[in-house]
């Protein structure tokens, strides 16, 4: 079967792996460390735009969200737990290697996520050969739903919107990639994305 799609921009975390450092992983942490959640949550709300743009470290995260006072806890402890909280999801990453591979697509990988757990996830996580490149909000400075992070991966793989795909676990990500024209899909489970991918041409059936 053709497809007029040459390209797929896929979302990291929440399709092809777990999320890094979301609410449920905070809520882990909380119990973990005997944090109070809503406190470390307003802080996490306030800092988080700001991480994830790149323009703070782990560390400088951290003092703000944890280390703000003495925990009986060291930050080296207190990272290795949120590095721990990253996950295959291995049937996605199967499924998305196999259309590229089968469809020869270019594929990028566009993620809200700061510098050192973007490191961990694609040095320790992901296997090399899942993307072309990576758009990821800590090195380009700009976050969705930012539409401007979508038009950078447009650019960056000189692709018509018109014959991209996306895949992204957040239904107003999925939306403000569709309001450029991209053909986005909000993924819920590898069943519903395989359909809705072969609407576009893309099956590895048949």
């Amino acid at each position: 079967m053709t497809s007029l799609i040459t390209t797929l921009f896929v979302d990291v975390g929440g399709v092809l792996l777990t999320n890094a450092w979301e609410r449920q992983a905070r809520q882990r942490a909380a119990e973990r460390f005997k944090l109070d959640l809503a406190e470390m949550n307003d802080r996490h709300a306030l800092t988080v735009d700001t991480y994830e743009r790149g323009k703070l470290s782990l560390d400088d995260y951290l003092a703000r969200v944890v280390f703000y006072e003495e925990r009986a806890f060291s930050r080296d402890e207190f990272k290795a737990f949120m590095f721990e909280q990253s996950r295959r999801l291995p049937d996605m990453i199967e499924f998305v290697q196999a259309l590229k591979c089968h469809y020869k697509l270019r594929v990028a990988l566009i993620s809200n996520e700061g510098r050192e757990l973007t490191e961990h996830r694609v040095r320790n996580c992901l296997p090399a050969e899942v993307a072309d490149f990576f758009i990821f909000s800590c090195c380009v400075h700009v976050r969705k739903p930012d539409a401007d992070i979508f038009q950078l991966a447009l650019d960056v793989a000189q692709a018509d919107p018109a014959r991209v795909a996306y895949l992204d676990d957040r239904p107003m990500f999925a939306e403000v990639a569709s309001s450029i024209g991209i053909h986005a899909i909000q993924h819920i489970d590898i069943a519903t994305t395989r359909y809705a991918l072969a609407q576009l041409g893309l099956t590895l059936e048949g």
